[in-house]
């Protein structure tokens, strides 16, 4: 009973819908992906996220400084997936999501990162300078 409360308890909140419905589509969004998708906090996204995790809907997978959240697709979600899809693909704020998350994943995460937290999360990459073109 626990478990289905942990669920209903994540799927009650519009962002976090949101979420899910991101995930289906794409094997893994990072955190900084999510949180320029929905135009909130970093907090906010990381606390949603804990909520779905939690629930057993998502896992997160760190590379590097990312971390990268995909759904969890088990024998008991896989339902309550399919019902999610076929109940919110109706909704022009997950079609207004799809379209804006396929700009999202095709800019640098870095860029993405600098915009929400400036540079000093991720320094712009000064140009390389041959060493032939310092001796002119």
């Amino acid at each position: 009973m626990d478990r289905i409360i942990s669920i209903t308890k994540a799927l009650a909140d519009g962002n976090r819908l949101r979420i899910l419905m991101a995930l289906r589509d794409h094997p893994e969004i990072c955190a900084c992906q999510i949180t320029e998708l929905l135009g909130i906090t970093g907090a906010t996204v990381s606390r949603h996220l804990a909520v779905l995790a939690h629930a057993g809907l998502v896992k997160g997978r760190k590379d590097g400084r990312w971390i990268n959240f995909s759904l969890i697709r088990t024998p008991d979600t896989a339902g309550l997936l399919t019902w999610l899809e076929t109940a919110l693909e109706p909704a022009r704020q997950i079609k207004d999501d799809r379209e804006r998350l396929d700009g999202l994943l095709a800019l640098n995460r870095e860029d993405i990162c600098r915009k929400q937290r400036g540079d000093s999360c991720c320094p712009p990459q000064k140009p390389v300078q041959n060493s032939h073109m310092l001796e002119e």
